[in-house]
Parts: structure tokens; sequence; C-alpha cells
């Protein structure tokens, strides 16, 4: 009997991962992001910038890449896409002195971001990509800023460092 619950604990199989898709908490169909998830596999499959952050507040020099064709092969598995409630003016305010009119557009960005607020950021843990719900109902915004984060989890997946991204 114990050589029975010893055999059963020594299961040699990987657990499956989890399924390809979204869970979609968006305002967007699943077909819309799919198509935001291919359009960041282009954009990854022509030229890599791993830097526009750093960039951004630093005048660092470009970090571009040739394209990677790996990423045709990276998925979303369960990947949450969801809203997070824009950080309100008081609040922007109060922690940095500076002023944006309500809605803000930024969301509070956790460790490991290298900026205190964001428009948007990825976690990788359990796959997140969340933005400011101010961007939701702007089309054009929404998809840049969600395929700007589909690109980090395909990057991050694929070993890149996404630390300026």
């Amino acid at each position: 009997m114990l050589g029975l619950v010893l055999l059963a604990g020594c299961g040699g199989s990987q657990p499956a991962p989890p399924a390809i898709g979204f869970l979609n908490r968006t305002a967007h169909t699943g077909s819309q992001l799919l198509n935001l998830w291919q359009q960041a596999q282009q954009n990854l499959s022509r030229q890599i910038d791993l830097n526009p952050l750093q960039r951004a507040l630093s005048n660092a020099p470009a970090q571009l890449l040739p394209g990677d064709s790996r990423v045709w092969n990276v998925f979303p598995h369960q990947l949450v896409v969801a809203p997070q409630a824009d950080v309100s003016s008081a609040q922007f305010y109060s922690a940095t002195g500076g002023y944006r009119p309500d809605p803000t557009g930024l969301i509070v960005c956790p460790q490991p971001c290298n900026v205190r607020y964001a428009p948007a950021y990825s976690l990788y843990t359990q796959p997140a990509s969340r933005y400011a719900a101010s961007w939701e109902s702007s089309e054009e915004n929404f998809d840049f800023l969600v395929q700007y984060e589909f690109e980090n989890q395909i990057l991050h997946a694929l070993g890149y460092d996404t630390r300026w991204r």
C-alpha cells in the first residue's frame, strides 16, 4: 500500500501550461485583444526597442535590436488585461507636486517599475497588463497602450530585459 502512495506522488508528467488566451476585463472583445497581440508580434518581428523609457527619462542612447522571429511562437496564456482606476489629480499632486487634470490617465506602477506613475504596466509572474481606466474609451490610445504592454509580455517571455520598457 505504501508503494502505491509513493508511486502516485511521482508522476513524471509536467503540468500543462495555462490555456492560450486572455482573461479579458476590458470593454473590448477578445478578437480585438488578439489583433493587438498580433500587431505586437509584427512590430517585434521587425525591430526591438529595449529602452524607450530610459531614453525619455535620461537621453540614453537607443538599444535597438533586429526583429526576432521567435515572437510568432509566443502566445498569451490566461493573460489578465484589465483597467485600473486612475490616480486622482489630488493624489498625483500630493505625491509629485505636479498637476494633471482628472482623469489623469495614470495609475500607480508597482515595483519594480522605474517610475511611480504610468499610463499602463505589465506584470509577469502572474501575467497581467493593466492600464488607466480613462483610456478605455479612447480607442487609439487604448490600442497603443495595450499593444505596447503586449510587446513587453512577449519580450519578457523570450528572456529580453524589459526594465526600461
